[in-house]
C-alpha cells in the first residue's frame, strides 16, 4: 500500500483523533494489540505512528520506518521516543503537552490545597468516627512563595492557578529567559532556593534532570519547604527525598509520580518495591496519585484535538 495517507495507531485514544484523520484524508489502522516486533515488521507502510507510552520508540525500531514523516506522541512527554534520531531522519515528532496542562495546573494545586488542610486524614479520621479539630489544623497559601522549575505548558498552568491565592509564585527555567507575566517572576534557583516555602517541578526528563531532587539539591533551600511533583518520577531520587521528609526540611509532598513507574506507568507492583515506597504510603505528609494529574475527561480530548491540528499542519502529500 502507498505508505503516504496511512497512520499507525499502537495506542488506544480519544476516538476524535482518528475520526478527524480520516475526515482529512488519511487512513488509520488502529492496531492496538500488535507486539513490537510486528510493528517493526510493517512500520515502512506508514507515513506516521501514533503512541501514548506501550513502548518506546528507538533507533531500532526507526530504521524500519523507511517511510515514516512523523512520530505522534498523545501526551507531553517525550522520553520514550529518540526524538533527535527520528528528527535527524527528517521525521517530526509532535506531542501535545498543550492539551492536558490545565489538567496538570488543577491537580497540582488540588494536591497542595488537600496536603495543607490535611483534607484527605481528616476525611479518613471523620469516616472512622474520630473527630480531631486541633490535630487537623491547616495551613494557608496566601502570603507563601511559591518557586516553579520549568515555566513552559504546565508550569505556566499552575502559575495561573496560584493567581488570586495572595502568593508570590518565582519560576526558574534554563531554556527561556524574560518570561515574567502577570503570574510569575522570572526568578534564578539562587532565589528559589533563599525564598520558596512550595516548590513544584515541571521537567522533562532527562540526564541533566534524573535525581535533579536529591539530597544536596534539598539541603540548598534556607527554609524548610513543600514539594510537588507532577513531572516525572525519575527527576527525583525517592531515597533522599524520604529522609528529608523525615529530617523536616521536606514538609510534606505531593507525588502525582514515582521514581518507580515502568514505562507504562501501569505496572507498579508495591509488594516489591523498597521500604521508601513503604514509607511513602504511610506517611500522613505524603499525598499519592497514580500518574493522573494530566489524566481528565476533558484533557483526553483536547490531546487528540492538539494532535489533529499538527498532523494536518504537516506537509505529508
Amino acid at each position: 500500500m502507498s505508505p503516504n495517507k496511512h497512520i499507525l495507531f499502537i495506542d488506544s485514544n480519544h476516538p476524535i483523533l482518528h475520526e478527524e484523520l480520516q475526515a482529512a484524508g488519511f487512513i488509520c489502522d488502529l492496531q492496538y494489540e500488535w507486539s513490537k516486533e510486528k510493528v517493526a515488521e510493517e512500520l515502512h507502510n506508514y507515513a506516521g505512528i501514533v503512541i501514548r507510552s506501550r513502548f518506546k520508540i528507538e533507533k531500532d525500531l526507526i530504521d524500519k520506518g523507511t517511510n515514516l514523516k512523523f512520530i505522534a506522541r498523545a501526551g507531553a512527554g517525550m522520553e520514550n521516543i529518540d526524538v533527535t534520531y527520528a528528527e535527524s531522519k527528517g521525521i517530526k515528532c509532535l506531542h501535545a503537552p498543550e492539551g492536558n496542562r490545565d489538567a496538570v495546573g488543577e491537580h497540582a494545586m488540588g494536591m497542595l490545597l488537600s496536603l495543607l488542610n490535611n483534607l484527605n486524614r481528616a476525611d479518613k479520621e471523620v469516616r472512622q468516627g474520630i473527630w480531631i479539630r486541633e490535630g487537623n489544623r491547616g495551613r494557608e497559601i496566601q502570603g507563601k512563595t511559591i518557586g516553579i522549575i520549568g515555566y513552559g505548558n504546565m508550569g505556566t498552568a499552575f502559575a495561573q492557578r496560584l493567581k488570586g491565592f495572595g502568593v508570590t509564585v518565582l519560576a526558574y527555567d534554563k531554556y527561556k529567559k524574560n518570561f515574567s507575566d502577570e503570574y510569575a517572576k522570572e526568578s534564578t534557583m539562587e532565589e528559589l532556593f533563599e525564598k520558596a516555602d512550595i516548590l513544584s517541578i515541571h521537567l522533562p526528563l532527562a540526564e541533566e534532570t534524573k535525581h535533579l531532587v536529591n539530597n544536596s539539591f534539598i539541603e540548598k533551600f534556607e527554609k524548610n519547604f513543600y514539594f510537588i511533583n507532577t513531572a516525572r518520577g525519575k527527576n527525583v531520587k525517592t531515597d533522599d527525598l524520604v529522609e528529608q521528609i523525615k529530617k523536616g526540611k521536606v514538609l510534606g509532598a505531593c507525588l502525582d509520580v514515582l521514581e518507580y513507574e515502568h514505562t507504562s506507568f501501569e505496572a507498579l507492583d508495591p509488594s516489591k518495591l523498597p521500604d521508601s515506597f513503604k514509607y511513602l504510603i504511610q506517611s500522613d505528609k505524603v499525598i499519592l496519585t497514580p500518574h493522573i494529574a494530566g489524566w481528565t475527561f476533558e484533557s483526553h480530548e483536547k490531546i487528540a484535538e492538539v494532535l489533529v491540528k499538527k498532523i494536518k499542519a504537516l506537509s505529508l502529500y
